[in-house]
């Protein structure tokens, strides 16, 4: 999706899970825009996570981004078949989200692009990133 195509996107007034999932599934990332601190959020939340303001605007993310801490996951949680998947926690500048990495290993500080989403059994997606060229 182009930037061009986003930009004629509406965005929900409110953030719910279910319009971050999705976003997510259409390869955006919305986050919340706190009105009182302006600190940004890559979640839906019903309170800001810095002042615990209320007055919450949705924004959409970049979708670049540099890796701002990275784990290797061989212990997977139980619905999870594959080891050795890496999560990254990615500074898109206001706002930081989790996410895992696909393709070529990341490490801290490399740039990093979102390459898409993962859609688990359970039906939560989760954004997925890959290095940046």
């Amino acid at each position: 999706m182009s930037t061009q195509d986003t930009e004629d996107i509406e965005l929900p007034e409110s953030l719910s899970y279910h319009d971050w999932a999705a976003a997510v599934r259409e390869d955006r990332l919305l986050g919340q825009e706190c009105g009182d601190c302006g600190h940004v959020s890559g979640v839906p939340s019903g309170a800001c996570q810095e002042c615990g303001g209320r007055d919450l605007t949705t924004v959409e993310l970049p979708t670049t981004g540099e890796v701002y801490s990275e784990t290797t996951i061989n212990v997977p949680p139980e619905q999870f078949e594959e080891r050795g998947y890496q999560v990254a926690v990615v500074d898109l500048g206001d706002a930081r989200v989790m996410v895992r990495i696909e393709g070529d290993h990341v490490d801290i500080g490399g740039d990093v692009v979102l390459s898409g989403h993962i859609d688990t059994d359970d039906d939560h997606p989760a954004p997925t990133f890959e290095p940046a060229e």
